[in-house]
């Protein structure tokens, strides 16, 4: 074998590179503050969803985005149960532009990780014996752009004042 070819073997590949290396569930916690109660009435609730992503570089190529869901379901006023799932998911990404980056954790990575975290509330509210509930599926790409937007704005109002 020659050199040039060893040499050839041992280069990195080039450019933008994005693998799963691990999906699980980071945190679950579910809370029925009503029961027993909550079960006599009659069963009209009000889903509420809060949502947040953090992100954690752990090395130079690999990132733990983990997001996470927050139910709240009140019915006739009363809180019915609340779900808390953290779903974490470590990533390999290298070879990306900044603004590529950034889509990738905010948007992309969120975009794998919700189907898990969407079917352990469903789990944890059927283990709570409340009818099952499927959360509608996300438009993070969307929401990643809102918040570019929001931050854009929120930059050029601070340049106005500082004027």
């Amino acid at each position: 074998m020659s050199e040039e070819n060893v040499q050839g073997g041992a280069e990195q590949p080039q450019g933008p590179q994005f693998a799963v290396q691990r999906v699980y569930l980071k945190d679950a916690s579910l809370e029925t503050p009503n029961s027993p109660e909550v079960f006599t009435k009659p069963w009209q609730p009000e889903v509420g969803l809060d949502m947040n992503t953090q992100t954690q570089q752990l090395d130079e190529n690999h990132y733990e985005v983990v997001l996470t869901l927050t139910v709240t379901v009140k019915n006739d006023d009363m809180t019915a149960f609340l779900i808390e799932i953290q779903q974490g998911g470590i990533f390999m990404i290298a070879g990306l532009e900044e603004a590529e980056f950034g889509h990738t954790v905010g948007a992309f990575c969120p975009n794998v990780l919700f189907p898990y975290a969407r079917e352990a509330v469903d789990n944890l509210c059927t283990k709570a014996s409340f009818p099952p509930l499927m959360l509608a599926p996300i438009n993070f790409d969307a929401l990643y752009a809102q918040k570019l937007q929001q931050m854009a704005a929120e930059a050029e109002g601070n340049a106005e004042t500082a004027h």
